[in-house]
């Protein structure tokens, strides 16, 4: 047995410190790495000790065995855990890890590299009888080949990366004319995001369930499952919302897709936490999808349904103890739900979004858990994935469960980047997923085929917004007035001036007036041509206040920023305003000036002009590549780049200054 007393996390974010909370839990001192962009970080704070490895990007930080290594003897750890992502299902690095005389945190690297590959993995499960569904998984990669087993496997078929996931490389083809064009995009899409543009081809199960099952092995012959999950909802093939148990479970199912799963893994000699990922079809009938060989994002909700601590068992199987149950102590009380929470713009089809945590308030009550990586003041960068916290509920039922999960939702705050926090409560509250009837094809269905779900503010919305910015204001002139008498305060021989505010654009203006009321704080505001309405703020702390509007009571999270802007939650939405009366001048001034700047922290794929090129406004300046997506910069004026500061390849951070463009003379 080999004794973990100081233990590494090869990773950032909310797995880091999810892990961290359980190595204190068990004594262990605990180790974080750390890149250029992370100094700050709050899983560079809860360890006990941090080593930075440089770099902003993961090529150059988290996805260096090299220097992970190095960090590790540095602090004389005795383990690492990769927590997911980054090197975690790289067999290489498990190998490097074991061969420096530390303990790996995982699977052998044989069980990783086996079910590493699609193919190979498929091919493993065809041979050890676990059900999967038809497809080619050979070695003959030309196109030819390809499309005649296209042709015998039948249409529609489903087209993926052989080496990755994530949905990159992955196309669905309806009928044979679209095959070839739909092939080589998905082996470009491979190739470019795996270094490998080996594909495998199945039948595609239209809309079908994601299930999968958790399951945990010892290295004395103990193989057993923790039940299941649900992971059907989700957005460009990346999970959303997951529950345990799935809605449509029965103890067979359960019995049979499990043994199935312990199968899988013992066809490989498969220790340590792993998930078995499954399709659901209409008649419950399930194939096996691939495994993922370390410890899952969703992993709370089996935790939540067990009563056990999937980390704690990690650790407990990776110093050589045995797991200590057999199949029969498993047993699923209850139902779980986590909602994922995504820095993106869902208005935007969920481009990722970056920039300063102006707020971060997470929810508390009941059954609500709450993982997360983030802390008011921190930074989202554009380096890494976008998923910042995960909000999980626990209830006696689906229902009770769901209910808590909404208002966790709701009660959150988090003000900064955008997120798809509105989102996420809709979702909820979609019938068929408070059926319990969501497949995998529930966003397209719900939202269309290039998703998007916007909220506008309304009038009651606006009227709160201005009534706060002109509160919060006077409430800051009135602390800086010296030796006023309270009772004169706010007081004027004239009648009480109205304050002019625009919270719309140029295109959709949104005029609003307030003028304070002789009562104590308490206020008429007009917004356009609406009936005024009646606003006191009663209460008002913590970035909370509590205001009367008409003859309701409202509750709204804020944060006001400056003389232009503020921060509103009203329930899951939240709306970032900006007064334009006061910002006009200055978006003026900049767009006369012609200056070009980063939208976010980045890198720039493409520079699309040189000096003294003519451009008209929309077209395109630069490619800038930010959290895996591509953004396009246009230019908003017609006429001549004076100069370009930039070069395709480097990193900028958002406002930094990358063309000049001179402004056509009208």
């Amino acid at each position: 047995m080999q004794k973990i007393r100081t233990l590494l996390v090869a990773n950032r974010g909310e797995i880091a410190v999810r892990i961290f909370r359980t190595a204190k839990a068990l004594g262990m001192r605990t180790a974080a790495v750390y890149s250029d962009a992370d100094r700050d970080a709050l899983h560079v704070r809860m360890a006990d000790t941090a080593i930075c490895i440089g770099g902003r990007t993961a090529e150059e930080s988290y996805l260096r065995a090299d220097a992970i290594l190095k960090a590790a003897k540095q602090c004389g750890a005795d383990a690492i855990h990769p927590g997911y992502g980054f090197l975690s299902e790289n067999a290489a690095f498990a190998e490097q890890v074991q061969a420096s005389g530390l303990i790996f945190v995982g699977p052998d690297s044989q069980a990783i590299r086996a079910m590493g590959d699609k193919a190979q993995s498929k091919r493993a499960m065809i041979e050890a009888g676990v059900p999967c569904v038809p497809g080619y998984q050979g070695e003959d990669q030309s196109n030819a080949r390809l499309e005649e087993a296209a042709t015998e496997i039948g249409f529609p078929v489903m087209i993926k990366a052989s080496a990755g996931g994530g949905g990159r490389g992955m196309r669905v083809v309806q009928n044979p004319a679209d095959f070839k064009e739909t092939l080589e995009l998905a082996r470009s899409e491979a190739e470019n995001a795996f270094g490998n543009g080996a594909l495998i081809l199945e039948s595609a199960v239209l809309r079908p369930r994601h299930v999968e099952i958790q399951v945990f092995a010892d290295r004395h012959g103990t193989v057993l499952h923790l039940g299941e999950r649900d992971c059907s909802v989700q957005r460009r093939h990346q999970k959303v919302l997951e529950e345990a148990p799935c809605p449509v479970m029965t103890p067979q199912l359960r019995a049979d897709m499990g043994a199935a799963a312990v199968q899988a893994a013992r066809a490989v000699d498969y220790v340590g936490a792993g998930t078995v990922e499954f399709l659901l079809d209409d008649q419950n009938r399930f194939f096996f999808l691939e495994m993922n060989t370390r410890l899952q994002v969703e992993h709370p909700v089996t935790e939540l349904v067990t009563g056990l601590d999937l980390v704690a068992l990690q650790l407990q199987v990776a110093q050589g103890l045995p797991l200590g149950m057999t199949q029969k102590d498993v047993t699923l009380t209850g139902h779980a739900i986590e909602a994922r929470v995504y820095a993106e713009d869902p208005a935007e089809g969920f481009l990722p979004s970056t920039g300063r945590v102006d707020l971060w308030q997470a929810p508390e009550g009941p059954g609500v858990r709450v993982d997360s990586g983030i802390d008011t003041g921190g930074m989202i960068s554009p380096f890494y994935d976008s998923m910042v916290a995960k909000l999980i509920a626990f209830g006696e039922t689906r229902e009770i469960a769901r209910a808590r999960l909404t208002r966790a939702i709701q009660d959150m705050t988090l003000f900064g980047p955008t997120t798809n926090q509105a989102f996420l409560a809709d979702a909820l509250s979609r019938e068929e997923f408070v059926n319990g009837a969501s497949t995998t094809s529930f966003v397209g269905d719900i939202y269309g085929e290039h998703p998007t779900f916007s909220l506008n503010p309304s009038i009651e919305d606006l009227a709160i917004a201005a009534t706060l910015q002109v509160h919060v204001r006077s409430q800051t002139l009135q602390a800086q007035a010296l030796d006023i008498p309270d009772e004169l305060m706010g007081w004027s021989s004239t009648p009480n001036p109205a304050f002019s505010i625009d919270f719309g654009t140029i295109e959709t203006p949104a005029p609003i007036s307030v003028r304070r009321l002789d009562q104590p704080d308490a206020y008429t505001v007009s917004v356009a041509d609406a009936d005024p309405l009646n606003v006191a703020v009663q209460t008002l702390a913590d970035h909370q206040a509590i205001l009367e509007i008409g003859r309701r009571v409202v509750s709204v999270r804020f944060k006001v920023m400056g003389e232009s802007e503020i921060a509103l939650q009203s329930g899951s939405a939240v709306f970032r305003l900006k007064d334009r009366l006061v910002e006009s001048t200055v978006l003026q001034d900049s767009a006369k000036s012609g200056a070009v700047t980063a939208p976010m922290h980045g890198s720039l794929q493409e520079v699309s002009v040189r000096t003294g090129q003519a451009i008209q406004k929309g077209d395109r300046l630069a490619v800038l590549e930010a959290m895996k997506m591509q953004h396009v910069i246009t230019s908003d004026i017609d006429g001549a780049v004076k100069s370009v500061l930039v070069a395709a390849d480097q990193q900028v951070a958002a406002g930094d200054l990358l063309i000049e463009i001179e402004p056509t003379e009208r």
